[in-house]
């Protein structure tokens, strides 16, 4: 028995997430299927983000038990030859048996892109937010100032999620604008339900003038969900990678 990593790339939007779901096709499902297919055994791949309906990844990080002797690395180029197109392996490799991508020390990265002009672009509808209000990149960029560190994010979570705690720590936000893309990219050790696309529908809310950037510490100190922006819509997320530290 071997543990092989993968690294996923997927474009989300005809997914139900990425873990499996009783009425809906998920990303978790579709791996399961192509690598026991593949590898003529069961296998149950284990993830290390569990990003929502919608949500995009460029290197999502999995892993799974398996007997077989193709060694680690060719992997991936046979398990692409049965995925769909919205899914592809950037990595496949043997990790040390007791490697799992949930509970190492990580720090994952997420950009929220938001198309910010008059009129929608066709091309642009599946990977970004179009919101048509002038948004104000450097009161956007204030407003993170408050967010970084470790906090209590009850403010930020989705309702429902079923957690121990809402303490996280955020390692870094920026915001920029690139011709009509605004983009916002939070670096954590970890995130709640909908974490990163609440912060994105409050920063929105700055950007547009609703509120000060200096409201966004009273959200913060609140611990509460009602008093923070709305959930930007998932279709504008993206994972773009995990680190793992030793």
């Amino acid at each position: 028995m071997k543990r092989v990593g993968l690294v996923v790339a997927y474009d989300g939007t005809n997914y139900s997430g990425w873990q499996i779901q009783p009425n809906g096709i998920t990303i978790q499902g579709v791996l399961n299927d192509a690598l026991s297919d593949l590898l003529g055994e069961k296998i149950e791949i284990m993830g290390a983000s569990r990003t929502d309906a919608g949500v995009h990844a460029l290197g999502n990080v999995a892993v799974f038990d398996t007997n077989t002797r193709i060694p680690g690395e060719k992997i991936s180029y046979a398990l692409n030859q049965r995925l769909p197109e919205d899914i592809r392996i950037q990595l496949s490799e043997e990790v040390e048996p007791d490697f799992h991508p949930r509970y190492c020390d990580s720090e994952k990265t997420y950009e929220y892109r938001i198309l910010n002009r008059k009129f929608p672009v066709p091309t642009e509808r599946l990977y970004s937010y179009f919101y048509h209000y002038k948004l104000d990149i450097e009161k956007m960029r204030e407003a993170t100032s408050y967010l970084i560190g470790r906090h209590d994010f009850a403010s930020f979570c989705g309702t429902g999620a079923q957690v121990k705690s809402t303490v996280r720590t955020i390692t870094g936000i920026d915001v920029w604008r690139d011709g009509d893309i605004v983009t916002i990219r939070v670096k954590g050790e970890g995130f709640l339900y909908n974490m990163v696309r609440i912060i994105a529908g409050t920063l929105i809310q700055v950007g547009n003038g609703q509120y000060p950037p200096e409201r966004v510490k009273k959200i913060l100190d609140a611990c509460d969900r009602s008093v923070s922006g709305p959930t930007a819509p998932a279709h504008g997320l993206t994972l773009m990678g995990i680190e793992f530290f030793d």
